[in-house]
């Protein structure tokens, strides 16, 4: 268990980030722009590198390139599990006309199911994970001169 706490908290951490910045857009009625989604890699690409850059601290000499991208995975797979349930819960009981406003917003006019809405908030997370991981270890992994001063 002490090997996956350090992603589990800033899983939880990068998610309450994730909401409340989510929340204070949609206290000034921003939530419907497209444009300020893109912060959310900011935000979840800052928690994955805090939580891969702890966790090489903490364990330096046993630190590889596979645990710390297992760090970043999980970071980004919990933070990414409880935003979606939030935003779920958000388009579902908050604020059931969100979606349609999303739409008019963006020009559509078409219906798209609450499903497929959060099955695509999923991927854009995951997809989001992915990729900050690979980049938070191509500036945290070793190099060969640190394995070879060990």
């Amino acid at each position: 268990m002490k090997t996956i706490s350090i992603p589990i908290r800033f899983g939880l951490v990068t998610s309450a980030v994730l909401v409340a910045y989510f929340l204070i857009l949609a206290l000034f009625d921003k939530h419907t722009n497209i444009g300020f989604s893109f912060f959310n890699v900011v935000i979840t690409l800052f928690g994955i590198y805090e939580a891969i850059r702890l966790k090489k601290l903490e364990d330096y000499k046993s630190f590889s390139y596979g645990e710390g991208f297992k760090t970043g995975i999980i970071t980004g797979f919990v933070a990414t599990l409880l935003f979606t349930v939030f935003f779920l819960f958000y388009t579902t009981e908050i604020a059931p006309d969100f979606l349609t406003r999303l739409l008019e917003k963006i020009g559509g006019v078409f219906k798209i199911d609450i499903g497929l809405i959060t099955f695509i908030v999923a991927v854009m997370g995951l997809t989001t994970t992915v990729v900050s991981t690979f980049t938070v270890m191509q500036l945290l992994k070793k190099d060969r001169n640190d394995i070879q001063n060990q």
